[in-house]
């Protein structure tokens, strides 16, 4: 891994200190460093590499910020293949497992070879209107079927594979990877669920009627859901960074993408470690 590439929350105060350090050492090491632009525009540097070309430029990708930020950048490594660290700024993240203190020591084993991957599936979702694909995209945590503020409950007719599952009266929907299951999905009561598990979330937000639980679905089945109500006031939203307005009719396809996102695994904890600190389990 001789070049790394970097992409921060660059509106984080602390960016400029600890990529300048980050980016010194790592030149210590005899690695090539490439900057995103906005990163680079932080330290003054007129060297920046446009977001969506950083991934030619780099053997893997370390991603400083929050979940959000490498929910970003999963979408910007696609389907390379190639790894991302993510490193929290602030607190303990779901995907973002190493903290500031761990990073030099996690690197340092990185650099000797000492790796381990987690891959994670992502989503493939668009939208047909009027039997024509109006929007495509790939995302690693959810797809969000939602109601604007003022909006009245919706409609939304929903089929996995070929058959019919339900007509949810809702105020949305959400559609979710694993690793998204601790997303959204978690806070309309959805469940968690290890990354690992080759599934699909089907998860309704405020549902009319309390029978309408959350349901997993196999990966290799195909979550189909069209709005039925005539609304002009419905959106889909992408990983919550991503928006498209919706019409009646509009179908949102939700299925398994070929390509994966490999992290690499944090040395110092386990997914379930990062459970119990991140949703404080056996405090009181």
């Amino acid at each position: 891994m001789k070049c790394i590439g970097i992409i921060s929350k660059h509106s984080d105060s602390r960016v400029e200190s600890v990529v300048s350090g980050l980016t010194q050492w790592l030149e210590e090491q005899d690695r090539q460093v490439f900057l995103d632009q906005e990163t680079a525009a932080v330290l003054g540097r007129s060297d920046g590499v446009m977001r969506s070309k950083l991934p030619e430029h780099c053997d893997f990708m370390i991603v400083l910020g929050g979940d959000g930020t490498l929910l970003s950048a999963a979408r910007v490594m696609g389907s390379t293949g190639k790894p991302i660290l993510g490193v929290n700024m602030g607190g303990l993240g779901f995907m973002t497992a190493v903290t500031l203190d761990e990073l030099y020591p996690a690197l340092e084993r990185i650099l000797r070879g000492e790796v381990e991957y987690d891959e994670r599936m992502m989503l493939d979702v668009h939208v047909q209107r009027l039997g024509e694909q109006v929007a495509s995209h790939t995302v690693l945590n959810d797809a969000v079927i939602n109601k604007g503020a003022l909006a009245r409950i919706i409609d939304i007719r929903v089929c996995v594979g070929r058959k019919h599952l339900a007509d949810y009266k809702a105020d949305g929907l959400i559609i979710s990877s694993p690793t998204g299951s601790t997303g959204y999905s978690i806070a309309a009561q959805g469940p968690i669920v290890h990354p690992s598990l080759h599934s699909i979330i089907v998860t309704p937000i405020c549902p009319h009627m309390l029978t309408l639980r959350p349901l997993l679905v196999p990966d290799y089945m195909v979550v189909r859901a069209e709005l039925v109500s005539n609304s002009t006031d419905v959106f889909l939203t992408l990983d919550g960074q991503v928006g498209f307005g919706l019409r009646e009719g509009d179908i949102v396809e939700v299925r398994k993408a070929k390509s994966v996102i490999r992290f690499i695994h944090s040395p110092f904890r386990d997914y379930f470690t990062v459970l119990r600190t991140k949703l404080k389990w056996g405090e009181r």
